[in-house]
Formats: C-alpha cells, structure tokens, sequence
C-alpha cells in the first residue's frame, strides 16, 4: 500500500542476498551529537523464499473525503463512517467519535454497528464507552477484514481526499479526526504485545529526493495534503550526513513514526469489545432494505469499500494496495523506503511494498489478486540494497 511519504519515508529493503548474522552498522557519526546517533541496524534476510503470504487491499478513496452524514431508512437511522482512502486506522478513533456522538444524539440505547473493521471497531467501542448496548453485524471479522491487509503505518492524510473536491469545513475536521486519533493511540504506547510503537523510517536515495509523488507518466491527481495542520505531532525528517549511517546511498534521510502491529491490535480490539459485553453477529447485507429485519433503531454504517456495493455509491473509488509478506524478525526494529519500495519492520512480519508509482499506483484498480511477480522483484531490490551495505 504505498502510504505518501510513508510517513517521512521508510520502509526497508528486503534482500535476496540474505544477510549474514552481522548487525549493520555506521561509523562514529562525525555531524551528529552521541545521542543521536545511527544505532546498529539488523539487516533484513531478504530471500524470495522468506516471502510467507502476499496480500492485497482495497482502499475507498472518495474525493470529498470520509462519509459522515446521517440518513434515513425506513424506521432505522443510519450515520455513515467510511471512504478514508489509505487513513482509515490513522483516523479511526477521530472519525468514529463523530459517527458515535451523532448517533447517541438520536437517544437510543441500543445501536447497530454495520462492519468489523478499523472503523467498525472504533466505533463500536466508543458507543459501548457512551453507554450504549452495541451488536456488530459484518460478514467477516479481523483477521478477515479488508483493513487487516493494510501497512500498518500513521498516515492520516494518504488519499483521504482530492484538495479541490472537499468542503471548505473539511482540512478542520480533517485537524480534528487526526488530533483526536492520535492522542487515543498515545494511550496504547507500551501495553502488552505492542499494538503500537514508534519506529524510526530511513529514505533513501542517490540523488535529490524531489517531491514527485507519480514516477511513471501517469496524469496524477491533486490529492488533499492537511499535515502541515499537525505538524507538532510528530518529530520532523532530519538528513543523515554522509559517515553517519551504514546505507549505500548518496542521501538518507530519517524520521521517527506511530506504526500499528495490526494483527495484535485488532485481535486487542475484538477482545476489548466482547469484554464490554458486545456482540457479533454473522450477516452479509445486499441492500440497505435489509436493514429492517434488525432490532436496533439507529446504526453505525462502517462497511468501508463494501459500501460501494451496498450502498451503491459510486464515488468511491478502489485504490489498490499490494503487500508482500516477510518472515518477521524481532531483531529488525525500523523502515527504509529505497527505489519505489517501502519496507516497515512489524510484529507480525516484514511488510514489502512496491510503491514506485506514487499515489495514482493501484487508483482505480479493483483486482485483489496477488501479483506474485511483483512482491518478488520488490524483495530483490531491498535485496540489492542490503548487499551494498556496511557490515561488521
């Protein structure tokens, strides 16, 4: 999923080379003060064969942004909470205390939340702390959601709308979700099993890195960028001066950022949710009509791309996102984006990602099967990249 700017950029560089049991690492750093310094990488075994599972996920990319409005169906009541484009976990928690405080406005005590997902979770967890009775009606729950295939990294901004589409309200609600999510994940910092931690990204490159999100001709389009509302949430880029770090290329920068170890995080979440009493339902929805066969009055409607389908609203557009999987290795505690590949460094393994086609890659595309070939070749060039480097 080629998250922009994958957050300051980084994503490593798996190897085919596979690494030798050496930590990579950078001489004494001439132009930064001691505690700042380069700490001893390990390198990445990037072998073809360590690639343990590829999967691929559609983002709902609507060019006003998130849909948060309420409607009416029949008797039920129905607040919208999906289309974040590449935000959904980053904006989870912001964008669902919206959906919950308008539905608990409706003065029901009983609520239907419609989807298992980021938001679906968010949102039934934030009722239940409301004080609501929440039942959760999906087809399938983590690690089955198409939101379990995500990269995992804080990207509040990555195709959440296009700039000239969005109201002229959104960039404060935009603040707002953003501000709220990130303040709620501070409080999952060092809990058990590390559902989410900061990590320190790597961009690497052997000339200017510019500011061309589209490196293949396509015609691109004018995404929304709203970091700079937030720019005290996170610590800025710094470049590495050359001797400073053990990379191969001209140019490394660094930058430090939240990232989600989905796999636990989810499986935290459902359980949060059923300790509180919650409830999940098997239901696959076809029409919105067959919201009246439920008890529930009032309904959180966060079925993601599925309400493309569900609700018939086509102006969401699929974003596809391919990731190849490596074996994890605990040791590796980082990300490097190198050539157009991003790789990120999580619990439950190391995430690869062909990201060389910028933000238009995977726009409009709708296919969710695997592309081997590719989760191969983006293996061999962070391959390529780790036989270049300083060992010891």
């Amino acid at each position: 999923m080629n998250r922009r700017n994958f957050v300051g950029g980084a994503a490593l560089a798996s190897l085919t080379g596979c690494a030798p049991k050496a930590k990579l690492t950078a001489p004494a750093p001439p132009d930064l003060p001691s505690y700042d310094a380069v700490p001893k990488l390990m390198p990445i075994r990037a072998h073809v064969d360590r690639l343990f599972r590829i999967t691929v996920c559609l983002r709902p990319f609507r060019a006003a942004g998130p849909r948060l409005d309420v409607e009416r169906v029949g008797d039920k009541t129905v607040v919208h909470n999906y289309g974040h484009g590449g935000s959904g976990w980053s904006l989870s928690w912001g964008s669902s205390g919206i959906a919950v405080e308008k539905a608990m406005a409706m003065g029901e005590r009983e609520v239907a939340v419609i989807g298992c997902g980021a938001l679906g979770m968010t949102s039934a967890i934030l009722l239940q702390r409301a004080g609501a009775k929440v039942t959760i009606y999906a087809k399938e729950r983590p690690p089955d959601v198409r939101s379990a295939r995500a990269t995992g990294t804080w990207s509040p901004d990555s195709r959440i709308s296009l700039a000239n589409s969005v109201s002229p309200d959104f960039p404060a609600l935009w603040e707002k979700m953003c501000r709220t999510s990130f303040h709620t994940y501070e409080g999952y910092l060092g809990t058990p099993g590390n559902p989410v931690e900061w990590i320190d990204r790597y961009g690497l490159s052997d000339g200017p890195q510019p500011n061309q999100p589209n490196q293949r001709g396509e015609v691109t389009l004018s995404f929304g960028r709203y970091q700079d509302r937030v720019r005290d949430l996170t610590p800025r880029a710094v470049d590495l001066p050359p001797g400073t770090h053990p990379f191969p290329t001209k140019f490394a920068r660094r930058n430090s950022s939240l990232t989600f170890n989905i796999a636990g995080y989810s499986r935290q979440l459902v359980n949060d949710f059923l300790v509180e009493g919650g409830r999940i339902e098997h239901f696959e929805f076809h029409s919105p009509n067959e919201l009246s066969q439920l008890p529930q009055k009032v309904l959180i409607n966060a079925t993601g791309y599925g309400a493309r389908a569900l609700w018939k609203d086509d102006s969401i557009v699929p974003v596809r996102g391919q990731i190849g999987w490596l074996i994890p290795q605990p040791e590796v505690n980082y990300g490097v984006s190198y050539k157009g590949i991003e790789i990120l460094s999580r619990r439950d393994g190391i995430v690869v990602q062909d990201g060389s086609g910028g933000e238009m890659d995977g726009y409009n595309d709708a296919s969710e099967t695997p592309d081997r070939a590719v989760a191969e070749a983006a293996v061999r060039t962070v391959a390529e990249l780790y036989g270049r480097m300083t060992t010891r």
